[in-house]
């Protein structure tokens, strides 16, 4: 029996936080597993799916099981930069201008349709993600810890949308697709009650001060130099497909090893497997390659192929 006086241990801590999710959102245990990884590993996450499958929820469900500050920002065609980052009015007492913060300073941010903004706008996102700060008038502020960003994007396809570019993309650690729910579990969220509701009555399931406790206990998680080599090979394999325009950057390497170190947490181990890595490498990959035809993402079919192409002990 664990010491009630003691803080909870790493699995206790994500156990208690996926058992949760899952009575929120069905039918998703793994992209909840991948969100949470993603959020241990100190990333950002991107969602890109059809409206009404869940995206919103699940940074709900995050900030609220976790404890976070949250704010939602409804990214729009008309948003501006200091919308989101804050602005500097004239303070007639002081006789001085005060920085008053926007949305940005808490410790979830929920960009909701990143892609209907402008690209300026999307860029005014680039600091706090990479830094965690914002740098305005010549002054840099400091975002809260933990900070994450998670972002919803919709389909290309869609009308009034703009694509993000590259260096944005980069700085999403992760991005996953929620699809839609299998029948069974379907059936049981048309037969229960409104999620958000059930979301006001859930407790916290760690306080943020355990998150950042997950975020220390995954960077400690040991990565052998052979599973190093590995890692290098895929980073390798992508940057010669001749299918691929490019290849992953030294910053996706990286990338892929915390994540692999989150997923091996998440597992209750303290080294990480190879199977660790190839569990997050479509998600941490897929949005940072690009077809060399014609620039399109790459399909899972060609990330399946490069996993294969690589021996682990190569």
């Amino acid at each position: 029996m664990s010491d009630p006086s003691q803080p909870p241990a790493p699995f206790e801590r994500v156990t208690r936080v996926l058992a949760a999710a899952n009575e929120i959102i069905l039918g998703k245990p793994q992209p909840l597993r991948l969100a949470l990884a993603c959020l241990i590993a100190r990333g950002h996450l991107l969602i890109e799916d059809l409206p009404g499958v869940g995206k919103t929820t699940l940074a709900h469900v995050f900030a609220r099981l976790i404890g976070l500050h949250y704010q939602r920002v409804q990214f729009t065609s008309d948003l501006l930069p200091a919308d989101i980052t804050g602005v500097s009015i004239f303070d007639r007492e002081a006789g001085a201008f005060r920085f008053h913060p926007g949305p940005l300073f808490a410790q979830l941010i929920l960009a909701d349709e990143i892609n209907r903004a402008t690209p300026k706008t999307q860029s005014a996102l680039l600091e706090a993600m990479e830094e965690r700060q914002v740098t305005t008038d010549g002054e840099t502020h400091a975002l809260p810890e933990p900070f994450f960003v998670i972002a919803t994007r919709n389909p290309a396809t869609q009308i009034g949308t703009f694509p993000l570019p590259e260096s944005q993309l980069d700085r999403f650690l992760m991005r996953i697709h929620m699809g839609f729910p299998g029948r069974e579990a379907e059936h049981a969220l048309l037969m229960g009650e409104d999620r958000r509701e059930l979301l006001e009555r859930t407790p916290p399931a760690i306080s943020p001060e355990d998150m950042l406790a997950l975020q220390r206990a995954a960077q400690a998680v040991a990565v052998a130099p052979r599973l190093i080599d590995y890692v290098q090979s895929l980073l390798a394999a992508t940057r010669v497909d001749p299918d691929l325009a490019g290849g992953l950057s030294p910053r996706a390497g990286l990338g892929l090893l915390a994540a692999a170190r989150a997923w091996a947490l998440i597992d209750g181990r303290d080294h990480v497997l190879p199977e660790d890595v190839q569990a997050v490498f479509a998600h941490v990959a897929g949005h940072r390659l690009h077809l060399a035809n014609d620039g399109r993402p790459v399909p899972p079919a060609l990330l399946a192929r490069l996993l294969a192409g690589v021996a682990v002990d190569g």
